[in-house]
């Protein structure tokens, strides 16, 4: 059998480079998952330091108007970290790297959900005491 005629894009599973090329796209979702981890902290930190900062210098309406979206924007992001790591589309070969549990990314997920919809929560009873 002629190995030349399979392309370099058809390696063989014992090939290092397919090995390597499936730790590669591993990384690659991490980092993604990550990402969207990131950017979700750093709305829900957002969301919640703009109450200090804006107190006094805007009205009520226009606090909350800033920070409730910047917490539901969280929240969203940190269900889209969840959904992206359950849909990568094709699965890649095996590597050789082990995966990041998935039961620890949904808690840690669902924790910081949670405290981003008791933040939600604290926006909008501050808004009804205002």
């Amino acid at each position: 059998m002629n190995d030349t005629a399979s392309g370099p894009d058809h390696a063989a599973p014992e090939d290092p480079r397919a090995e390597l090329a499936a730790d590669r796209t591993l990384f690659a979702a991490e980092r993604t998952y990550t990402a969207w981890v990131r950017t979700g902290l750093t709305a829900l930190a957002s969301g919640v330091g703009a109450g200090k900062l804006l107190s006094g210098s805007l009205p009520l309406w226009l606090i909350v108007g800033i920070r409730a979206p910047l917490v539901l924007f969280s929240l969203f992001c940190f269900w889209a970290a969840v959904w992206r790591e359950f849909h990568q589309g094709a699965p890649p070969p095996k590597p050789d790297t082990p995966r990041l549990s998935r039961v620890a990314l949904i808690a840690v997920n669902v924790g910081l959900a949670l405290v981003a919809a008791a933040a939600l929560i604290a926006i909008a009873v501050g808004a009804g005491a205002g």
